[in-house]
């Protein structure tokens, strides 16, 4: 008798990949199994505590609406909320949150735990069971063997993973962790290619040797958001975090390291991300900057850990710990643990197909690092999709494939597949080309019907809120419509913010389109909108001023996605003088005039050419 029955799924790894692959697979009713070789660092956030961010809090906010957990449980554990960009217009919007890190990881296992169809099983996983080039279970190291319809591989940095400190080096997946062996080698033998990536990690500091009136204060929200579409709570109290500043004193220590660093010596041969670099990394590259910017993250509300934003390194410890004293606040500081620099093994995501199955073998998907991406926000979503999309293969239909007019998801992984990856990927707003269209605002609008569509349980709090939401838009719509404001009730306040004041009655839809006007100041200075909008909530509010404010650009940027889809074909004459385009990046230049694209749809796949880029050619070719 066996210990195990067959499974529908098995998910190998239980970061943030394999925490959402477990939970979507499981709400599509399959009976899945989470193996992870320690069951005490399940959704362990294993750099910053921090969910969200530039583009990302737009991906967490598109998991939330397709049904998966990382919003519900980073809104649960937050200790400070930020809206990024506010400056800026609402597509470049990006909710923040950092999040107590044991909080986090307390509240996710107990989502999953609550789940009936998800089973655990603490061990490593050695190899894959594969019959006839399909996946059919995994190989434990204990030796047992557990059968499966469908595998999902999410082994973040645990592959034969190494890490380094100075001239130290020893294997692991995380500081006091082991690697993961077996994996990568069996599939390389079954003619994966395999690489290497290197990430970092910051030095964790004592909050109490810290001196924060030495620093600059970064307070939350003071109306803080959330992620969820649920009801979930909003922070009645906030952590602050604080900002201080490297020098030239301690780029000077610093590089008295270099001759030991892992990175500069060659050690590491893994390709590291250009966009969290190591501070070795941006004072060798960046060496005209004297300064660079460091953010002190609190670690939670019930301990003095600190995390040091900015500050990755894989330098000996004591130059960490030099380097970090001559910088203003940190004079007396005390080190829970130095910085390190891991280096592992990942796929490249060319592999795979759109639903992130392996071309070679059938029923494997891989999501997260192993695709050689970086980030928690982009691990979770590959994990909610290859979750879906091994739920879908077992009840034998089609795959979900997210466009890159519905989803950052759905950029994400298309560049991944289309593209590949030499760096670890991380998403920007920069990379979607409809980013107008994929406002952190709208996601649900975008994606909880797909989700319903596909059978996705749990969703009925969310549709209700979705129709709530649409309704309350037709409505304040048709009423800024229909009500006009008087010169004399409404002329103070157009003086006060420096706007035109009107002559004769004026609707209200029009005063929404001038810069400074607010819908909210609209309901404070016009009596009958304010009793017809009484009991909204800010939210509503806000996803109702962006749609009017923004209609036209909405518009064109929806006439852009149906356009795009016919120029997928668009021929192009590959000769085309390119350097002529000024408005076209420098990159984009080159490398059209080298590959020299027939249509507009290849050349909008070209690693290098940006969305920004298309659209300057379309308006070139007159389209």
């Amino acid at each position: 008798m066996s210990m195990f029955p067959k499974y529908d799924v098995i998910v190998v790894g239980a970061g943030h990949a394999g925490c959402e692959a477990a939970a979507s697979a499981a709400n599509l009713g399959c009976k899945v199994l989470l193996v992870t070789m320690n069951m005490q660092t399940i959704a362990q956030m294993s750099c910053n505590p921090a969910m969200g961010g530039v583009a990302k809090g737009q991906i967490v906010r598109e998991i939330d609406a397709m049904g998966g957990y990382s919003g519900i449980v980073t809104d649960h554990t937050m200790v400070q909320f930020r809206m990024l960009n506010r400056s800026k217009g609402p597509a470049m919007w990006s909710p923040r949150a950092q999040s107590d890190r044991m909080l986090f990881a307390k509240k996710w296992r107990q989502m999953l735990e609550d789940h009936p169809l998800v089973d655990f099983w603490q061990d490593m996983v050695a190899g894959l069971l594969i019959k006839d080039r399909k996946v059919t279970g995994v190989v434990t190291g204990m030796g047992l063997e557990i059968e499966s319809t469908c595998v999902v591989l999410t082994n973040g940095t645990f592959l034969n993973g190494i890490i380094h400190i100075g001239e130290k080096q020893f294997g692991g997946g995380r500081a006091g962790e082991s690697a993961a062996k077996g994996i990568t080698e069996q599939l390389v033998s079954l003619g994966f290619e395999a690489g290497r990536m290197k990430t970092g990690t910051p030095p964790r500091l004592d909050g109490r040797s810290l001196d924060y009136n030495k620093m600059e204060i970064q307070e939350g929200d003071e109306m803080p958001g959330k992620f969820s579409y649920t009801e979930t709570p909003i922070p009645e109290k906030q952590l602050c975090c604080h900002i201080t500043y490297t020098n030239q004193e301690v780029h000077d220590i610093l590089r008295t390291g270099f001759d030991q660093s892992p990175m500069f010596a060659g050690r590491i041969k893994g390709l590291g991300p250009r966009y969290c670099p190591s501070i070795e990394d941006k004072i060798d590259r960046f060496a005209d900057r004297d300064r660079h910017q460091l953010f002190v993250e609190p670690e939670g509300w019930d301990t003095h850990e600190i995390y040091l934003n900015g500050f990755s390194s894989s330098l000996p410890e004591a130059v960490q710990y030099k380097a970090l004293t001559k910088i203003p606040g940190l004079e007396n500081v005390k080190m829970f643990r130095p910085g390190y620099a891991i280096e592992y093994d990942y796929f490249p995501p060319t592999q795979l197909g759109l639903s992130l199955e392996t071309h070679l073998i059938g029923n494997l998907f891989f999501a997260g690092q192993i695709n050689g991406t970086t980030g928690y926000e982009e691990a979770a979503c590959q994990g909610l999709m290859a979750g879906i999309n091994a739920a879908l293969r077992v009840k034998e239909e089609e795959p979900l494939v997210l466009k890159r007019s519905e989803a950052y998801i759905g950029v994400l992984i298309d560049d991944l597949v289309n593209k590949g990856t030499e760096e670890p990927y991380r998403m920007f707003t920069s990379r979607a080309e409809y980013r107008i269209l994929l406002r952190q605002d709208n996601a649900d609008q975008r994606l909880t019907p797909i989700a319903a569509k596909i059978g996705m349980q749990n969703l009925e709090a969310r549709m209700v809120r979705l129709a709530e939401k649409t309704d309350c838009f037709q409505r304040v719509k048709k009423l800024l419509q229909e009500m006009s404001a008087l010169p004399e009730e409404i002329n103070p306040y157009l003086e006060s913010i420096g706007s035109a004041s009107i002559e004769q009655k004026s609707r209200l839809s029009l005063l929404l389109t001038r810069p400074n006007v607010t819908l909210k100041d609209l309901i404070n200075h016009h009596d009958a909108l304010r009793d017809a909008t009484l009991g909204m909530d800010e939210e509503s509010l806000e996803h109702i001023q962006i749609n009017l404010k923004y209609e036209g650009y909405i518009r064109k940027e929806q006439e852009m996605v149906d356009k795009m889809s016919r120029l997928e074909s668009l021929k192009i004459n590959p000769e085309y003088d390119y350097h002529g385009i000024s408005a076209l990046s420098n990159e984009a230049k080159t490398k059209l005039s080298k590959i020299k694209p027939v249509t507009i749809g290849q050349a909008s796949r070209i690693s290098g050419v940006s969305p920004a880029d298309i659209s300057v050619l379309l308006v070139y070719l007159g389209r």
